[in-house]
């Protein structure tokens, strides 16, 4: 990954003087390169209008330059229809876009949803307000202690015929990569639809529905190197024909009447308003820049990253890591040190230039499930080196003289 760090402006800043920027929280939201702030910028100085709606030049530009996007995005999840690509705030809003539309359309009082103990509250807390409105059954694949799904007792989840199975495919606090085609499979086979939050996966091992065979599919352009404010929702043409609009507005109609209207055809029918034009062009650069590079390429490159920083850590005493092995996991090392609040050591790391995330990474249910309240995260993208983690460590080293 040779000469990738000069691509991303940030990355050449001090943060305190004479203190270089190490950035080690590309799982809350990663770096962008010149080249998606580049198309955003070109697309507010030559070609800014609002889309679907002008026939005029700018507005057909614009028109093109988002829809392009969306191809490219679609080519980039292994699928051809763009009718199956709805663009949405982040991956949050297009989850609870299936629970408020898929979920209260289908879903009735005593069915069961099964979801894992180590969801983002993302995929928690819209099925939690769906369950209370409708008196559904929520049940949960259990973590073990080393950090993977227990697919035995998943096994006998399924013998209580979900309805759907929504489950993280890449764990933001484990780095654990869960077995998304096997769980997809057993839960087609007991009856059930699919659901994969792929915020974490999608901008480091790549995603391809040809593969996994889900029913949906989100994730967010913001931690794939694309700006903030856009995410995407995949799902089956069938189910989204089927599924209501989820807001009211301009786009999302074909007619209105006075007491009535006449949704739009797909995925427009869930794109109620003017979108956000700049961000899903800076998206379609984005995918860009990852296909230029290789998904292979970076699923490798972090691999060889953490597993490298998991045998720095491993004997650091009073390190406690959390999640699998390195081989089980995906660009994420988390860890508590005894004694130490996780906030004092990002502050301590900070001091050092080096940005990474404290705290129980809005995923509250699986720091319970391990007796903690709070733990340090660092995450590594293609951008990334081994020099990071060296200082990484050397920071590691200074909270514990600071903190005896």
């Amino acid at each position: 990954m040779d000469n990738i760090r000069k691509d991303f402006p940030v990355l050449t800043r001090e943060v305190h003087p004479g203190i270089p920027l190490v950035y080690l929280d590309s799982a809350a939201t990663s770096q962008k390169p010149e080249s998606v702030l580049k198309a955003m910028e070109e697309y507010y100085r030559k070609h800014n209008a609002n889309i679907h709606r002008g026939v005029h030049t700018l507005a057909e530009e614009a028109t093109a330059l988002y829809e392009d996007a969306r191809s490219r995005i679609v080519s980039f999840i292994g699928v051809k229809k763009t009718t199956e690509l709805v663009f949405t705030r982040n991956t949050i809003e297009s989850i609870n876009l299936v629970a408020a539309t898929w979920g209260r359309a289908n879903l009735r009082s005593g069915d069961t949803v099964i979801l894992t103990e180590m969801e983002h509250h993302s995929n928690l807390v819209p099925w939690q307000m769906l369950a209370k409105e409708i008196k559904l059954n929520l049940e949960f694949i259990p973590v073990t202690t080393g950090g993977l799904l227990d697919i035995k007792l998943f096994e006998d989840l399924l013998k209580l015929e979900p309805k759907l199975v929504s489950f993280t495919h890449v764990s933001n606090v484990l780095g654990t990569i869960n077995p998304a085609v096997l769980i997809i499979r057993m839960a087609r086979e007991a009856g059930a639809l699919t659901l994969v939050d792929a915020a974490q996966s999608a901008p480091h091992l790549g995603v391809n529905i040809g593969e996994l065979d889900p029913d949906f599919l989100v994730f967010s352009a913001h931690k794939m190197l694309g700006p903030t404010g856009i995410g995407a929702l995949w799902g089956r043409e069938e189910l989204l024909e089927k599924m209501p609009p989820y807001m009211g507005g301009g786009d999302m109609i074909k007619k209105v009447f006075l007491r009535s209207f006449t949704a739009n055809d797909l995925p427009h029918k869930f794109e109620a308003g003017t979108p956000a034009i700049a961000e899903a062009i800076g998206f379609g650069a984005a995918i860009n820049y990852l296909n230029s590079i290789g998904m292979e390429r970076i699923a490798e490159h972090e691999r060889q990253l953490t597993a490298f920083a998991m045998e720095k850590l491993t004997g650091f005493k009073g390190v406690n890591l959390l999640g699998p092995a390195a081989q089980d996991k995906c660009g994420v090392v988390s860890f508590t040190m005894e004694g130490i609040h996780p906030h004092d050591v990002a502050q301590v790391l900070d001091s050092e230039g080096i940005a990474v995330r404290a705290g129980h990474h809005c995923a509250m249910p699986l720091h319970d499930k391990f007796g903690i309240p709070a733990s340090t995260r660092a995450s590594f993208y293609l951008y990334n080196d081994e020099n990071d983690i060296d200082k990484f460590i050397f920071g590691l080293q200074k909270v514990q003289k600071i903190f005896g």
